[in-house]
């Protein structure tokens, strides 16, 4: 070769062209890259089965909470289920009880156990279930209907607890409501004084047909109404009360009657009921005292061992007829009622008159 040209084997390869090398140095590297490759893949893998395990972690607590709620609810509706049939038993309990009041009610008055209408509690029990019940004849309560009037004011005035002029506006309210005619009294109230007040109703001109009617008449508020509910009947269809068998509210409804006399007339009442003696007149009757009347309010409370209550309370009137020997006149659920104490007297009646077992 000439001295002007260059030998091909001579010539020095560019620097930056490698191409041997390179596939060199990518055979040494294989190993390292293949290791990189793989740890990214296990740390993917790792990485999957984390969130894999939160997911199953979220879809247990899910589960679960949805589980507990279910079993919670399940629990409800067995509790309300068992309450249900407790209070179907109660139910049926009361409601015999209530004819088993009328039949003693009803056995002869020469008889050593025979039971009274004087209020007095009678126990005893229908297998599991606790029974108590008390009758009375509903002349023990101011009726509504044939009352007079200074029966029914004193009751307005003693019981409700009215200043006289309100108490005879009230009372002249009342007359008005269950008198026939649409002719307002002084301080009455008839169909243009509800409109004035602004009430869409008015007065019936009629007899009372509930106690709770009583409610509807102009000036009787709620507050009123509910001192008065135990007072007041519609059923005894007498001009005054029994004392023997009233309570205490309604003996203050007595005219001109003091709290102290009453309260005396009822220490004596009970003793002689305890007693098994008659019960002594009381004098601050002054000519508004009369019989039994023939209707009966009978109320019964049946208690079951896990608590569950119900309370019949009905009145009943006695025709003492052979094809209808009783008529109900009210049948409806009581409020259950707090245990009384136990006292002398009220152990000495429970103990004579009726204690037994059905």
């Amino acid at each position: 070769m000439g001295a002007g040209t260059t030998s091909h084997r001579g010539r020095r390869p560019h620097r930056g062209r490698r191409p041997h090398r390179g596939r060199r140095d990518c055979a040494v590297a294989s190993p390292a890259a293949r290791l990189c490759r793989r740890g990214h893949s296990l740390r993917a893998s790792s990485c999957e089965r984390g969130i894999a395990l939160i997911v199953v972690l979220w879809l247990t607590i899910l589960l679960t909470v949805i589980a507990s709620g279910f079993a919670y609810s399940m629990r409800g509706e067995a509790l309300a289920a068992r309450n249900t049939m407790s209070l179907a038993q109660a139910r049926a309990a009361a409601d015999g009880a209530v004819e088993r009041v009328a039949y003693e009610l009803f056995r002869p008055r020469n008889l050593a156990d025979v039971w009274s209408a004087d209020g007095q509690p009678h126990s005893w029990k229908d297998g599991e279930i606790d029974i108590t019940a008390t009758a009375v004849d509903e002349a023990s309560r101011v009726d509504l209907n044939s009352a007079n009037e200074p029966l029914l004011k004193g009751l307005l005035q003693n019981v409700g607890g009215l200043d006289p002029e309100t108490a005879q506006h009230v009372l002249e309210a009342i007359l008005d409501w269950r008198d026939p005619d649409d002719l307002r009294r002084p301080n009455g109230a008839e169909a243009a004084d509800y409109r004035a007040a602004g009430l869409k109703y008015g007065p019936s001109n009629m007899r009372f047909e509930s106690a709770g009617e009583l409610g509807r008449v102009l000036g009787v508020t709620p507050a009123l109404m509910a001192k008065l509910a135990d007072s007041v009947t519609v059923y005894s269809r007498q001009r005054g009360i029994n004392p023997a068998t009233a309570s205490r509210d309604v003996l203050l409804a007595l005219p001109g009657v003091t709290a102290e006399q009453v309260d005396t007339f009822i220490a004596a009442r009970a003793e002689a009921i305890a007693n098994r003696l008659p019960i002594p007149p009381f004098a601050a009757a002054q000519g508004m005292a009369v019989g039994a009347a023939r209707a009966w309010r009978i109320v019964v409370q049946a208690r079951l061992p896990d608590g569950v209550t119900f309370v019949r309370d009905a009145v009943v009137d006695s025709q003492f007829s052979q094809r209808r020997p009783l008529v109900v006149l009210l049948w409806q659920d009581g409020a259950p009622r707090p245990r009384t104490e136990s006292t002398p007297a009220n152990e000495n009646a429970m103990q004579k008159n009726g204690s037994s077992k059905s």
